[in-house]
């Protein structure tokens, strides 16, 4: 479990978002909200040059320091962007953190847009490769890409079908990595618990990233991962707080987990949005900080693709929520419908 008290900032001048914590046992420090950079990669709709680096700027300008990116992000263009912006003049190497992952690598191809929901063609498609001379090869050229000189964090991506190969060759690549100095920490990013729980119980990672799975309306991540996590100390990044868009705006029509939400989850979510209203806290507000109440959660890790999004997450961060309302919404959470 990280020492620092959970979500309740190590400065009395400091926003609590900018809260540096210990990511586990690593040594690398994140900020309690770091930014995912799918979104400036085209994520659902296709976002322009220019607004991705302004979208950049904006965050660091927020005091944003911890970034989290992939290949499987645009087909490499998320790492572009990323790179293109931290190597600029005025962010120091020392004064950020970044994570990309490993399991998916880019060959040139044919791709249409929208190939697996990211509105780009970089001419360019991924291919699944959890080897340990796929992580070796992923790693290079994601250092390209960025122009870094190194990652502070590497996960693990998705390798839902993969576990063997991930296993016996990723994570034996990236711990050896790790032992000499490449990387500081290691760990596996999915959107399930069953396998992150695997991974922490039989490998010796320092982090991992759960998406979609310790939010209002899914808490699966606290039967087991969580509680595991604290016993070993191993830092949890928590994503997709918004479900992909239910628990930002539960209007007809919302995503749930990258798909139509079903019209019971859009109900619930609904109904955790009347109690957030009856309160004045926006719902996304609420989901946002709802996994910081965890004291294994070390990091938030939220998308944005435009400045006026990255004011709206800061202020979501920063919102006071009443404890009688986390009462009433832990009530609802529970719900079936």
């Amino acid at each position: 479990m990280n020492s620092a008290t959970p979500y309740r900032s190590n400065r009395a001048d400091l926003p609590r978002y900018l809260e540096q914590v210990p990511l586990g046992r690593s040594g690398v420090t994140v900020g309690r909200l770091g930014l995912g950079t799918a979104p400036l990669a085209g994520l659902f709709s296709a976002v322009g040059a220019d607004q991705a680096a302004a979208t950049l700027d904006a965050a660091w300008s927020a005091g944003i320091r911890y970034f989290d990116t992939a290949p499987h992000y645009g087909a490499g263009l998320a790492e572009r962007r990323l790179g293109a912006f931290l190597t600029g003049p005025g962010h120091p190497r020392t004064e950020y953190t970044v994570s990309t992952k490993v399991g998916r690598l880019l060959v040139a191809g044919d791709a249409a847009p929208g190939d697996e929901a990211f509105q780009v063609d970089e001419g360019l498609v991924r291919v699944r490769d959890y080897s340990s001379a796929g992580v070796y090869r992923s790693l290079a050229e994601s250092l390209e890409r960025t122009g870094l000189d190194a990652f502070d964090t590497v996960l693990i991506h998705d390798p839902d079908d993969h576990w063997e190969e991930a296993v016996r060759g990723a994570y034996p690549a990236l711990a050896r990595l790790r032992s000499e100095g490449a990387v500081r920490a290691i760990g596996a990013g999915m959107n399930q618990t069953a396998m992150l729980t695997r991974f922490v119980r039989e490998t010796d990672l320092d982090c991992v990233l759960v998406a979609g799975r310790y939010s209002l309306l899914d808490r699966t991540a606290a039967d087991e991962l969580l509680p595991l996590c604290a016993e070993r100390q191993v830092g949890v990044l928590v994503g997709g707080v918004f479900n992909s868009g239910v628990l930002a705006d539960p209007a007809p029509g919302a995503t749930y987990d990258y798909a139509p939400a079903p019209e019971p989850v859009l109900r619930r979510a609904q109904a955790l949005a009347e109690r957030c209203a009856a309160h004045g806290v926006p719902l996304a507000a609420a989901a946002l900080q709802f996994p910081y109440r965890h004291p294994a959660v070390t990091s938030v890790v939220v998308g944005a693709r435009s400045p006026r999004e990255i004011a709206e997450n800061v202020d979501h961060a920063t919102r006071e929520v009443p404890p009688e309302l986390w009462d009433e919404l832990d009530a609802l959470g529970t719900d079936e419908a």
